[in-house]
């Protein structure tokens, strides 16, 4: 037997470091798509990280499955702190650079990957042989696949869409395999 979990990064939001922010109205779409590519799975429950953007991204696949999301700090993304050179992206490829680096106030790659890779086994020890989805931020979900397949780097960060599907099938004596849900046909007009 297995445990399935979908980890969902949430849909397109207009980027602001204001963590209320809710999803565009292209976010508002993928929300959406991302019903359509996981309504025929036998999904049990949703988790979600308290911020409105992971929300409602799988907000229509609850009401649709009939499923109350709950919510988990624990899925909340890293928090980059206060960087002081270049932009956002340099800011991340920092961090990824060196794992145990972090800005000022924020949290370095290993206590993210630690805190996110912590959910996933509470999960599966909670729910085996289930089927649960998780809703994330782009650099916890690559954190976390990270744990399970280590050729997950900065690079692949960025090649992540809003949203993005990946399934973690995690077997009975830990085996664990990774593979991409959504696809570029899937994508409502890039990331």
């Amino acid at each position: 037997m297995s445990t399935n979990l979908f980890l969902v990064r949430h849909a397109h939001s207009v980027w602001t470091r204001d963590e209320t922010r809710p999803l565009s109205d292209k976010g508002r779409i993928g929300a959406h798509k991302v019903t359509e590519v996981l309504r025929s799975f036998p999904i049990s429950r949703i988790f979600s990280s308290p911020s409105a953007r992971a929300q409602q991204s799988v907000t229509p696949l609850a009401k649709q499955l009939g499923i109350v999301i709950q919510p988990e700090a624990d899925l909340r993304e890293r928090n980059l702190g206060n960087w002081v050179k270049g932009g956002f992206e340099d800011a991340v490829k920092t961090t990824w650079d060196d794992a145990s680096f972090a800005h000022p106030g924020g949290e370095s790659n290993s206590s993210a990957q630690e805190r996110g890779v912590a959910v996933v086994n509470k999960i599966v020890s909670m729910y085996p042989d289930e089927t649960t989805v998780l809703a994330t931020h782009g650099n916890l979900l690559a954190l976390i696949l990270q744990h399970f397949d280590p050729s997950v780097g900065f690079e692949f960060w960025q090649t992540l869409t809003m949203p993005d599907i990946y399934r973690l099938d995690i077997s009975t004596g830990s085996s664990v395999s990774v593979e991409r849900v959504w696809s570029d046909e899937t994508n409502i007009g890039g990331t």
